[in-house]
């Protein structure tokens, strides 16, 4: 694996990043942005499906306004993280919380993937006013501590 990480390391792309002034505190501002755009919604999402704004808000609409603008968000953090990586990557790799950011985007997207493909299917019937199912109160449990993890775990990199 390391001669994969010194690959990238030594890769045009990472070189361009490395050798060019602000680029990178450019990258991680953006970064950071991304995650506000991510993370800020799917909180917001999150709190509805626990019952916030059940008799004023329906799920769906809710979904339909905020979720676009956390897979924007989670587009820009991909990228954005992808670029960071780059130009050091055997060392961020060693850091010890890298194996738990990744692993918390993964359990992140299979919640997200499992909520959508068959607790949202029934989403007419508890949209607005009804108690929202265990099995979605359960996967924004789960959203909340997975991207709440990811942030700090992402923070951590800089320090572990």
């Amino acid at each position: 694996m390391g001669e994969v990480f010194a690959w990238l390391e030594d890769s045009a792309f990472s070189e361009a990043i490395r050798g060019t002034a602000y680029l990178y505190p450019i990258l991680e501002s953006i970064h950071i942005i991304g995650i506000a755009l991510l993370v800020g919604p799917a909180v917001v999402f999150d709190l509805r499906l626990l019952g916030l704004g059940r008799q004023a808000l329906r799920v769906t609409t809710a979904a339909n306004w905020l979720l676009p603008l956390s897979h924007v968000g989670f587009m820009i953090a991909a990228g954005t993280g992808v670029a960071m990586f780059l130009p050091g990557a055997s060392v961020i790799a060693d850091r010890g919380s890298a194996p738990w950011k990744l692993g918390l985007i993964l359990l992140a997207g299979l919640n997200i993937l499992i909520f959508h493909r068959h607790t949202y299917r029934g989403v007419a019937r508890w949209d607005v006013g009804r108690s929202t199912p265990v099995a979605a109160r359960f996967a924004a449990v789960v959203s909340l501590m997975s991207w709440s993890g990811v942030t700090v775990a992402g923070r951590l990199l800089a320090y572990t």
